[in-house]
């Protein structure tokens, strides 16, 4: 059984999603697992994780116009607005998103789907200096194994 993990730090420059998908197949590729799982996971409370689509950048902003309509910044409702107009809106879209995502490794390789990518999504109006923990576990590659 391999454990391998990393951290990896992304600069945001504000709302909006940042594929982390070859930064993931980098690390798993280091790990030299060929049967398990990678989970990455965010650790902020106003950034989330997210697999979509990675073909049309529409779809992130069809996402975008959902969410600021589900979740629009200024809400009076809001208590918590310490930092802004955006704070507590960012924390309930994390909360709707989530903080993770967990992919099997098939072969060596990430099992996403053709159009699939890994997304760290910035749920503030302004950029920031993002974590995400990058675990991989599963088998130890035979010496033969494929890169990919």
């Amino acid at each position: 059984m391999v454990v391998h993990q990393e951290e990896v730090e992304i600069r945001t420059r504000g709302r909006g999603a940042v594929e982390l998908t070859d930064e993931v197949r980098r690390i798993v590729r280091g790990a030299r697992v060929e049967t398990g799982l990678v989970h990455v996971f965010c650790r902020h409370t106003s950034a989330s994780l997210l697999i979509t689509e990675n073909a049309d950048p529409a779809v992130r902003e069809d996402l975008e116009t959902f969410l600021s309509d589900l979740v629009p910044d200024g809400d009076r409702r809001f208590v918590h607005v310490a930092e802004g107009p955006d704070d507590m809106p960012a924390h309930v879209r994390m909360a709707l998103l989530g903080p993770s995502a967990t992919i099997p490794v098939h072969q060596g390789r990430l099992a996403l789907g053709t159009w699939q990518g890994i997304f760290l999504y910035e749920h503030r109006t302004a950029g920031h200096l993002r974590s995400v923990l990058v675990t991989v576990s599963g088998a130890a590659a035979s010496t033969g194994r494929r890169s990919g």
